[in-house]
């Protein structure tokens, strides 16, 4: 009898609605302790902790021990790319109580995709630098133009490092809040980076959205022409 890889048991885990939400909490790319994914989750310490356990086991997220603390993270970018993935076609929840919003306006404007932008802002940064002539696309991959590698060297963005890294360099990932493409990959890894330690946005500390600062919309202005409306 010939094999196959287990996908039943990688869909249970991740089909849980519980699991399900500590993935999410997750997708914002940072590590987090259990204390911190149980509130998310709105569940108890030892009921995430037996939740944590499951999915440590099936290789979805892995733990860190600081001191007392235990902080847990996607494995790897290629599980954050699944989940962004299965965003795409999942259904809205169905709430008992109506909330003034369906998804997030916050998480709609600017998130993390894992460890690269997303919301309204990873598309407008994407779509302004084809406007630019920085990248073009092809496909299902973006390349970076002579003008483009000037004006990433400007912003201090090595891009011969990121083409050694082991994952691919820059790829089209469809945004599942605007459905239209950002930038995933190691390129878009690197400008979610070159934001963050800016200050031209700052990480929500209750989910996995990003605040655009005010420097964040000046630079974004000069730099690459966008004017992002306000949150609505």
């Amino acid at each position: 009898m010939s094999q196959e890889p287990d996908l039943a048991t990688i869909v249970s885990l991740i089909g849980e609605p519980t699991r399900a939400q500590i993935l999410l909490a997750l997708m914002g790319g940072e590590a987090l302790p259990a204390s911190e994914l149980a509130y998310r989750a709105g569940i108890t310490p030892q009921t995430a902790s037996s939740h944590l356990s499951k999915l440590v086991d099936g290789e979805l997220i892995t733990m860190t021990k600081n001191g007392r603390h235990r902080y847990y993270a996607l494995k790897s970018h290629t599980i954050a790319e699944l989940i962004e993935s299965l965003l795409l076609i999942a259904p809205m929840t169905k709430q008992i109580k109506p909330r003034p919003s369906k998804i997030s306006p916050e998480l709609c404007y600017a998130r993390t995709c894992y460890d690269h932008l997303a919301g309204r802002l990873g598309v407008t940064v994407t779509e302004s630098l084809i406007d630019k002539g920085y990248i073009t696309v092809d496909d299902d991959k973006y390349t970076v133009t002579e003008t483009g590698a000037i004006w990433f060297e400007t912003m201090e963005i090595d891009l011969d490092v990121l083409r050694k890294k082991r994952r691919k360099f820059a790829f089209t990932c469809l945004d599942w809040s605007e459905r239209k493409y950002h930038i995933g990959g190691a390129l878009g890894s690197a400008i979610a980076s070159k934001f963050l330690e800016s200050g031209w946005v700052k990480r929500h500390k209750q989910n996995r959205s990003l605040i655009v600062t005010h420097i964040g919309h000046i630079q974004l202005r000069e730099q690459l022409g966008i004017r992002l409306d306000p949150v609505n």
